[in-house]
């Protein structure tokens, strides 16, 4: 699997995990009971239709083996989308995370993306 994972995290919410050491996810996370993740090659539709037009987000990129055993490979829920996505079965340790940039939207009210991203 990918050596290097995602998330699409609020500022806001961003603040709070730097201070306390771990991130424990959005209200959908902890709905789901795991951290919702995409592969490289998923963010743009994952951020096309779960966070489409928000702004104030970051990009979160995660060493995947820093994750351990907690670390799933699993389907979408409902099977509403192909391929298998990463998902954290606890808090995202800080420790794990590469890099945290801020992912803004284009004129076209997309948001734009690193050039690392396909």
């Amino acid at each position: 699997m990918d050596a290097l994972i995602y998330t699409m995290v609020r500022a806001a919410d961003w603040r709070a995990a730097e201070a306390a050491g771990a991130y424990t996810g959005s209200a959908d996370d902890r709905r789901d009971g795991f951290l919702h993740f995409s592969a490289a090659a998923q963010l743009r539709a994952s951020a096309a239709k779960h966070r489409a037009g928000e702004r104030d987000l970051l990009l979160v990129a995660v060493d995947a083996a820093a994750c351990g055993e907690a670390l799933r490979w699993e389907p979408a829920a409902g099977g509403s989308r192909p391929g298998l996505f990463p998902h954290l079965y606890g808090p995202l340790p800080l420790s794990a995370v590469r890099s945290a940039t801020p992912l803004p939207l284009g004129a076209d009210g997309a948001h734009v993306f690193p050039p690392a991203i396909p």
